[in-house]
């Protein structure tokens, strides 16, 4: 009796040592469900996992995060977004590791995405070699129709488009994105826009100038923590695709104020790292990222502390799409020493002309001299949740 009372003891004080000394792997509070009935579209997003080989300290919070998706689901999810670093140095024992990490979630598809740690240590085809083995033996584990061939790809769940970017180069930090790349980028958002459903694109590391950079990246160079010299040019084609959500990940920056931003027609969110040491947030724990919800002209991310099974509503992002356009009847006109006052026609997100009696236009001042100005549109009425849309005209040179 005494030898069984040693032995439960024992037992009873290695659990407890390891509750001390490793993070949690077994959240288990928090049932993830949908916030509101009628959701489109439920999926789990994460920024930088970077399964490391010898930084050890890491793994555990991937483990934690992805049994908090596996136990407390309370319906389907229909995807894991991962926007990129999945690994430290892309050597297959992190691709492993990560695999096993999270097959077991439970989600219907993995959309995955190249980080610069994936791609930038071996030859870029050996790299990308990895990257599609690993998606692929995922969503085939899933069950998902899903298969990649290549850095940048597309898929639709449930009606709406997933547009994943990639580096076709192995570069230190920034990405290179070709112009063929650019124009398929274009020809896709073309194509899902018509389709009146907000698309999301999936890219590691931001725009330049956005997300608090290059501050953020503790830098004074431009270009610093950016997707690279292609940054304008992506800039520009989301730009003509309104409702267009952009998610990235690279920064490692906490749940904040350098999550969200809106980039004149488009959104921008920039996600948490889920297991290294977060930083310049309000809420900065290891283990974080988001739920993102779709309803009909509503998108929510809602902020979650995966590692500890709980919603973290103070950093919700909530984008309401109750406008799909605001076009100006000219953006381009000849100086001519004539004030310019080009009209504003909105379109709701079925297409539709919206009255104007449910918006305010108003111009900057002057219009005649050569040079760019602004319209700024701000809606009222049963469209007030739109608030203010700005569009920009030029008047040049004869």
């Amino acid at each position: 009796m005494k030898r069984i009372k040693n032995f439960a003891v024992t037992i009873l004080s290695f659990v407890m040592l390891c509750a001390f000394l490793t993070p949690c792997t077994y959240a288990s509070a928090g049932e993830i469900k949908p916030l509101y009935k009628n959701a489109k579209l439920q999926c789990v997003l994460w920024g930088d996992p970077q399964v490391s080989n010898y930084l050890k300290e890491r793994e555990p919070f991937v483990i934690a995060s992805a049994n908090d998706v596996k136990n407390n689901a309370a319906s389907d999810i229909d995807a894991l977004i991962l926007a990129g670093d999945i690994t430290e140095n892309c050597i297959q024992d992190e691709w492993d590791w990560a695999y096993d990490d999270i097959k077991d979630m439970g989600v219907k598809n993995y959309i995955v995405a190249t980080g610069n740690h994936d791609v930038r240590v071996h030859d870029y085809k050996t790299a990308i070699d990895s990257f599609k083995s690993f998606t692929n033996k995922l969503n085939r584990k899933a069950g998902s129709n899903l298969r990649v061939k290549k850095s940048y790809y597309s898929y639709v769940i449930n009606g709406y488009k997933f547009i994943v970017l990639g580096s076709e180069a192995a570069t230190l930090e920034e990405a290179e994105i070709s112009k063929k790349q650019l124009k398929w980028l274009d020809s896709e958002l073309e194509g899902a826009y018509k389709k009146n459903h907000p698309t999301f694109v999936i890219v590691h590391q931001p725009l330049k100038d956005t997300h608090g950079l290059p501050e953020t990246w503790g830098s004074s160079i431009k270009t610093a923590g950016t997707v690279g010299a292609q940054s304008d040019a992506i800039k520009e084609i989301l730009n003509k695709y309104p409702n267009t959500i952009l998610i990235s990940g690279h920064l490692h920056t906490g749940l904040g104020k350098y999550n969200f931003e809106r980039i004149g027609n488009f959104y921008s969110v920039n996600a948490p790292s889920v297991s290294i040491d977060n930083t310049l947030g309000s809420y900065n724990d290891n283990g974080i990222g988001f739920m993102l919800e779709v309803y009909n002209n509503r998108v929510l991310f809602r902020a979650r502390d995966f590692d500890n099974g709980k919603y973290l509503p103070k950093y919700d992002i909530d984008i309401n799409l109750y406008v799909r356009n605001v076009k100006l009847s000219k953006t381009k006109f000849k100086y001519n020493g004539k004030v310019k006052k080009p009209t504003v026609t909105a379109y709701a997100p079925d297409g539709k002309k919206i009255s104007k009696r449910y918006y305010t236009v108003t111009y900057q001042k002057g219009r005649r001299k050569v040079g760019k100005y602004k319209v700024t549109v701000k809606f009222k009425g049963k469209y007030k949740k739109a608030g203010k849309i700005v569009r920009t005209f030029k008047i040049v040179k004869p």
